[in-house]
């Protein structure tokens, strides 16, 4: 919406518009399809529609919308294909089923090669703009501050993120942008831009008072109960008698989880203008 366009409709919802695109995301999907995860001993508990899942799904619709692939280049190139934010729920549910972060970290390079499979197979669909995000700094979000909460003060930087949790988030963006720089040598004709969740949240995090927020409920979840963030992960938002707060605008965080309304329209200005940057265009 910051960018003057409406929200992508869901591509499963068969009576949706999807003249200006479609959404082929699910809540709770990872990178990894769920039969490798199993192998690692990792449940996937949300859905079993891993990105391999989604992109078949988006090829399909391109069947759909194409009859010929001639059509399908020229649909694309006044096209912009969001390319994640993937590989965040590997982690979640690796690092909350008791893994160690050095395991976790075993993991990036399958996952963002994963990533960087999906974007190459989008690009020989005939893509020439996309945009893959990174991940977010994780050690600054209410459900990672409770499973994570320690005693040790050296484990939090000045802000109250969890130093390591966000070294880890750094480590996965590194990675992937280094397949990024690869995927720009190997299609020197398409855009490719990198999406800075990680330092987008963390210029909101830093100015929360400078753009309206309430500085003591930045690191606390807007609908949520317990504990210092006002989260628990088996009374979640949605759960019984977990209440919303009246003032939303006033919360980075909704529900421990995701962002709220202003927060997320926050960063997407951020990002608009670093994005622009990068395609250099103006918006």
């Amino acid at each position: 919406m910051a960018a003057g366009l409406p929200f992508l409709n869901a591509y499963k919802n068969n009576a949706s518009d999807f003249s200006h695109g479609a959404n082929f995301a699910v809540v709770g999907s990872t990178a990894q399809p769920v039969h490798i995860l199993a192998k690692k001993n990792i449940s996937s508990p949300v859905t079993p529609s891993s990105l391999n899942v989604q992109l078949e799904w988006m090829f399909t619709h391109f069947d759909s919308i194409c009859e010929t692939d001639r059509e399908c280049a020229k649909k694309f190139k006044r096209s912009l294909f969001m390319v994640g934010e993937i590989g965040g729920n590997d982690y979640n549910y690796t690092l909350f089923q008791g893994k160690s972060i050095e395991e976790v970290e075993d993991m990036v390079p399958d996952v963002v090669q994963i990533i960087k499979n999906a974007a190459q197979r989008v690009i020989q669909k005939g893509a020439v703009r996309l945009v893959i995000p990174g991940n977010f700094p994780i050690g600054c979000q209410p459900i990672y501050l409770t499973g994570f909460e320690t005693n040790n003060s050296e484990a939090y930087d000045e802000y109250h993120c969890l130093k390591r949790l966000n070294s880890f988030s750094k480590y996965h963006n590194r990675h992937l942008q280094q397949a990024i720089r690869e995927l720009r040598q190997e299609n020197p004709n398409v855009k490719i831009a990198y999406g800075d969740y990680y330092h987008a949240f963390h210029w909101l995090f830093r100015n929360v008072q400078h753009l309206g927020f309430d500085i003591e409920s930045r690191q606390k979840a807007c609908c949520g109960t317990g504990g210092n963030c006002n989260f628990n992960v088996v009374r979640i938002c949605g759960a019984p008698q977990v209440l919303a707060c009246t003032n939303p605008d006033q919360y980075l965080s909704w529900d421990g989880i995701h962002l709220t309304h202003k927060a997320h329209k926050m960063m997407a200005k951020y990002l608009i203008s670093d994005i622009s940057r990068q395609f250099r265009c103006f918006v």
